[in-house]
């Protein structure tokens, strides 16, 4: 069975994009494969965070994977500080990693463009800790979103340049793109990626928002004034998102959905996939509570947290083996 490796932020709350781009679909091939799922707090701290709101924030994140479908049984659910391998390998590829290369990622200069006190180092040298999360797993599969395939290509020429300079030690991964949702767009700008850190709530909806609430960003979001139902990404971006949640949430096609709803207009779609969302987040959110108020999450982090650092141990000693690191051991 391959191995699959993901990592999720705690920086903010997840949105629905989140869920259906990549939550959703976790829980779907949970069977299919070797499963590590990381909460990347590590890399959290590349900007500041307030100390408390990240550790409530990490926990939340725990119980959202979890009622998003995971089964703990099956997958490997833990917190990326609790297992020291990270950094540890994630320096050494530091070590082989340019300047250059790392200053050509798009999120780093995203993010630094941001910084009015100066760039913080860990904005540029985060790459490689990613790559590292990735190795020390022999992961074969990294399911992401466009956003993040710039890093996954980074990690694939780091494997190589390990591998050429010391031994054939590790895995190269595979970038896995979500089939449908895999970009679920900005409710008011559906040209720009649906995200939690937008400073306009009526943006995106995230997992935890009041049900009602997010039945009104639904009604309210930005289509266009023709009124047909259709998807065409590049002409109707708006609707074409709303047909991409609606089809996601309900299991159901889009053209499907185009045929149900030929001739009715906007509202009527709209209502009735407000009362989609509503219904799903009414569902979603009493599982998060089940787990968030249950001593069983810290089991199942704890439980985690050994698992992976088993299977990262094993990596990490060839890494350092190869490099030269440390006594020679019998």
């Amino acid at each position: 069975m391959k191995t699959l490796f993901s990592g999720i932020q705690p920086s903010g709350i997840p949105t629905l994009g989140n869920y259906i781009g990549a939550l959703k679909q976790f829980a779907d091939i949970q069977d299919d494969y070797n499963c590590f799922f990381c909460i990347v707090d590590q890399h959290a701290i590349t900007v500041p965070q307030d100390r408390l709101k990240l550790r409530e924030q990490t926990r939340k994140l725990a119980a959202i994977y979890l009622a998003s479908g995971l089964n703990p049984d099956k997958v490997t659910l833990f917190i990326q500080s609790e297992v020291p391998a990270h950094v540890q390998a994630g320096w050494m590829l530091t070590t082989i990693s340019s300047v250059g290369e790392l200053e050509r990622m798009t999120q780093f200069k995203d993010k630094a463009q941001k910084q009015n006190d100066g760039i913080p180092a860990g904005l540029l040298t985060y790459p490689p800790l990613m790559a590292a999360d990735i190795v020390l797993y022999n992961t074969d599969i990294v399911p992401v979103g466009d956003d993040q395939k710039q890093h996954i290509e980074l990690t694939r020429n780091l494997v190589d340049r390990f591998n050429s300079r010391y031994n054939d030690v590790l895995v190269k991964p595979d970038v896995h793109m979500p089939k449908v949702g895999g970009r679920v767009m900005s409710l008011q700008d559906p040209t720009k990626k649906m995200s939690k850190s937008d400073d306009n709530q009526k943006n995106f909806i995230s997992l935890l928002d009041e049900p009602r609430l997010a039945a009104k960003k639904i009604k309210s979001a930005v289509t266009d004034s023709d009124g047909i139902i259709k998807y065409d990404k590049e002409n109707k971006p708006g609707i074409s998102n709303l047909l991409t949640i609606y089809s996601s949430l309900t299991d159901t096609p889009i053209e499907a959905l185009e045929a149900q709803y030929e001739g009715q207009g906007y509202g009527a779609f709209k209502g009735d996939l407000a009362e989609v969302v509503e219904k799903f987040l009414i569902d979603f959110q009493e599982k998060f509570n089940t787990f968030y108020e249950s001593d069983r999450l810290d089991a199942i982090l704890d439980e985690g947290r050994d698992k992976a650092q088993r299977a990262s141990f094993k990596t990490l000693k060839k890494m350092e083996k190869a490099m030269g690191l440390g006594r020679k051991t019998k």
